[in-house]
């Protein structure tokens, strides 16, 4: 696999758990949408990823399970009708990694994927 691909598929799983962390039961739902303020939806470099983050912003501040359940019928009408959260998602309450959540949200709040100069998962 090449360097670009590389990137492309660590990007995309770093999108992915900042996602996570949006859609966990980890965080209440103001302090979700307060987070979900912080990034710019070009800061997703994969169309699903931005699409499910747009959808979450969109959904306001309901509750996680409720969310959950929005999501599948609001993305499968944004064009991803194959679209499964657990899949996508994976575990979203484990708190062993919310810190890994918690920075891949902040290193996304820092600007457009394609203006990202530092390493992935680094802080500066």
């Amino acid at each position: 696999m090449g360097k670009a691909a590389s990137y492309k598929a660590a990007r995309g799983q770093f999108e992915r758990d900042a996602l996570r962390l949006l859609c966990s039961d980890l965080i209440s739902p103001a302090t979700r949408a307060q987070l979900a303020g912080l990034v710019n939806e070009r800061a997703f470099g994969d169309e699903l990823n931005r699409v499910v983050y747009e959808e979450i912003v969109g959904a306001g501040p309901v509750a996680p399970r409720r969310l959950r359940e929005l999501l599948p019928g609001r993305v499968t009408l944004r064009g991803f009708p194959d679209f499964e959260p657990k899949e996508f998602l994976g575990t979203t309450g484990a708190e062993d990694d919310i810190d890994k959540l918690f920075e891949s949200l902040l290193d996304l709040a820092e600007g457009p994927a394609d203006q990202h100069t530092k390493a992935l998962g680094q802080s500066a």
